[in-house]
C-alpha cells in the first residue's frame, strides 16, 4: 500500500502546479493521497523518535549516497539558477562557518581567510549527527591542522559504518573517529570541543534545552556552537501558535521523519542566551537553499531512482521520499524555516 501512494503522490508532482488541464486530476489524487498517507496524530515518544529516525536512516542512507553523495544536508544556492547541487552542499559547510566566525557581511576572501586563521587554532571538534561523516571530512581536509582531533556521532550504525569506511579511504582515520551515541547524551567529558557543529541534526531532538545543554556542555571555553536547523516560521505578535492546517503540514513531515514538535528560531536563541553563550546571533537562509527540495523531487522521479525507491526500498524509506514534497509545500508557504544559530561559550 506505501509503495501505491507513494506512486500516485509523484503522479500529482509530474502534473505540476500550473498543468491547468490536469489541474482536477491533480487535486483529486493530491487529496487522496493527503488524506491516505497524512498525519496519524499519534505522539511518538522520545524512544520511538530515536529508534524510528535510526531505522530510517540506516534505511535510505544508501540510495542518498547513490544519488547526492556525501553530504546529507541543503545545499547553499547563490542564485536561484545554480544547478551544481553537490558544490551547493559543500558550500553549505564554508557559508555557515564563515558567517559563524565572520558574520558572513564582508568579501568572501576576507572572511575565509579570517576563518582559516580561527579554525587552524581549532584543537578538537565534534560532528553531532554526523551522517556519513561528510562535513567533518571537509573541515579537517580543508581547516585542519596536525594534531587535529575531530568526533562524530549519529544514532545510526549504517552511518556510523560508513562514515568510517569513507574516512580510512580519505587517509583521515588518524584525525577522525566516529560513534554510535545519543546528541542529548553525549560520550564527551565537559569543555571538550573548541567547535560544537550540528548540521540539520537539531530538528531530531524532542527537548531543545536538553539538547543545547549539552551542546554548551561540551563546548571548551571560548569554543563555538553552530546548530544549522530546520525551523517553524516565527508567530506574529497577535498569535498563539501556527494555524492548523499548518500543523496539519508538519504532522506528516514528523510522521516520515520521525521528528517532534518543531520550534521557532527564536526558541533555540532564548536557550543559548539563557545557558551563557555570548554574542548569540540567529540568521534565516531558506531563500539560500529555496532549490534544494525541487531539486531532491527531481531525482527521486528519474526512472532510475524512482524504480529503485518503488521496487528495492523498505516503507520508511518511500514515505521519506513522499515527505519530501510536504517540505517543498512547507517551504513554499513560508512555514518551513532554515535557521543558523551561533553563539560562543
Amino acid at each position: 500500500m506505501s509503495k501505491i501512494l507513494c506512486l500516485l503522490s509523484l503522479v500529482v508532482l509530474l502534473l505540476g502546479a500550473d498543468a491547468s488541464p490536469l489541474s482536477s486530476i491533480k487535486l483529486g489524487l493530491q487529496r487522496f493521497v493527503n488524506k491516505v498517507a497524512g498525519s496519524n496524530n499519534k505522539k511518538r515518544t522520545d524512544g520511538e523518535l530515536k529508534s524510528g529516525i535510526a531505522k530510517l536512516y540506516d534505511d535510505s542512507t544508501g540510495i542518498w549516497l547513490d544519488v547526492w553523495g556525501e553530504d546529507l544536508h541543503h545545499g547553499y544556492y547563490p542564485s536561484k539558477d545554480y544547478k551544481d547541487h553537490k558544490a551547493a552542499q559543500v558550500d553549505m559547510i564554508d557559508r555557515s562557518l564563515e558567517w559563524a566566525y565572520t558574520d558572513g557581511k564582508g568579501d568572501r576572501a576576507h572572511d575565509q581567510s579570517i576563518l582559516q586563521a580561527a579554525l587552524h587554532r581549532m584543537k578538537a571538534f565534534v560532528d553531532v549527527g554526523c551522517g556519513v561523516g561528510g562535513s567533518s571530512r571537509h573541515i579537517a581536509r580543508k581547516y585542519g591542522r596536525q594534531g587535529l582531533k575531530g568526533f562524530g556521532i549519529s544514532l545510526s550504525p549504517y552511518q556510523i559504518e560508513r562514515a568510517s569506511k569513507f574516512t580510512a579511504a580519505a587517509n583521515l582515520t588518524d584525525t577522525l573517529e566516529y560513534k554510535v551515541a545519543d546528541a542529548m547524551n553525549m560520550p564527551f567529558k565537559d569543555n571538550s570541543f573548541d567547535l560544537v557543529w550540528s548540521m540539520e541534526s537539531g530538528e531530531h531532538m524532542p527537548n531543545k534545552l536538553n539538547f543545547m545543554k549539552e551542546l554548551y556542555r561540551v563546548a571548551a571555553p571560548g569554543g563555538r556552537v553552530l546548530v544549522v536547523t530546520w525551523c517553524h516560521r516565527e508567530l506574529k505578535p497577535d498569535e498563539k501558535g501556527l494555524t492548523p492546517s499548518e500543523l496539519k503540514l508538519l504532522g506528516k513531515i514528523n510522521d516520515a521523519y520521525y521528528l517532534p514538535d518543531w520550534v521557532p528560531g527564536s526558541q533555540y536563541v532564548e536557550i543559548a542566551q539563557q545557558l551563557g553563550l555570548k554574542d548569540v546571533r540567529m540568521t534565516d537562509w531558506s531563500q539560500q537553499v529555496a532549490p534544494f527540495w525541487p531539486a531532491v523531487m527531481k531525482s527521486i522521479l528519474q526512472p532510475r531512482n524512482l524504480f529503485r525507491l518503488l521496487l528495492a526500498s523498505p516503507p520508511t524509506t518511500i514515505r521519506g521520499a513522499m515527505a519530501s514534497w510536504w517540505m517543498l509545500q512547507g517551504a513554499r508557504k513560508g512555514l518551513v524555516k532554515f535557521v543558523l544559530i551561533t553563539g560562543k561559550k
